[in-house]
């Protein structure tokens, strides 16, 4: 005998500004990515014709340093969003330090890690926004990507004509020569496309394992919840079935 097919309910989980955001900027890193590569390690590329006429490594930079600008306040844009969007958006969800998170946190190093199983199903375990361990390793991002637009404004202050690149020459000071920080985000660099193998592959292995959507609800927003969830959720606070599903909306 066939088990019936587990009934969904629809929730809106990520609003247009994060999902904006969010591809603005997967295009951004990958872009920073491609053109610093060849900024640090260019290639020669052996020519007789006249310079000026192939002033291609100039037009990488400017490529580079448009594109950072893009990233620095689509970033700036985001964290804004963490402030006044709903509660899958918030910067609550990047500090999960409560006994409930770790609990939560243990099944995932559980699941993705070491891919086990629970042997009874427990659906409180299954996020419906981010799970601990990955709020907690976007904020571990974040301040990658600060520390990127530091090192890479100060790396650019020293030729820059506008004050906003000049802002970040204090940063000089602190690490004490160009070499060295230019070293620095070259490992941040690295660091930052470890994570997003990873960050690629633990999508579409959650989007196979749960089934919720977790990719497509990149592009349209909504994610789907068991219904036995909500009836749980119900039980444990004492409301009705519909106000439960009316909370995880709330903020839609």
């Amino acid at each position: 005998m066939m088990n019936a097919t587990p009934e969904f309910k629809r929730v809106y989980v990520w609003e247009l500004p994060v999902r904006f955001t969010h591809w603005i900027n997967v295009v951004a890193i990958m872009v920073l990515i491609g053109t610093g590569i060849i900024i640090g390690n260019p290639p020669a590329i052996m020519s007789g014709s006249e310079a000026s006429y192939s002033y291609w490594f100039g037009t990488v930079r400017y490529i580079h340093f448009l594109t950072a600008y893009i990233f620095t306040f689509n970033l700036l844009a985001r964290l804004y969003w963490a402030f006044v969007g709903n509660k899958y958006a918030s910067w609550r969800m990047l500090l999960p330090f409560s006994k409930k998170s770790m609990k939560k946190a243990k099944h995932v190093f559980k699941v993705d890690v070491f891919l086990r199983n629970d042997k009874e199903l427990d659906l409180t375990n299954i996020a419906v926004g981010h799970n601990p361990v990955a709020g907690a390793s976007y904020l571990v991002l974040f301040l990658l990507c600060f520390v990127q637009i530091l090192t890479g404004f100060a790396l650019y202050s020293t030729n820059a004509t506008w004050f906003f690149p000049k802002m970040f020459g204090w940063v000089l000071g602190v690490f004490g020569d160009e070499f060295t920080i230019r070293s620095f985000h070259h490992a941040v660099t690295w660091l930052m496309v470890v994570f997003t193998l990873v960050h690629i592959y633990l999508v579409f292995y959650h989007d196979w394992l749960e089934g919720r959507g977790e990719v497509s609800s990149m592009f349209g927003g909504y994610k789907f919840v068991r219904k036995e969830r909500l009836i749980e959720k119900a039980e444990e606070k004492g409301i009705t079935l519909e106000e439960t599903e009316a909370e995880l909306v709330a903020d839609e």
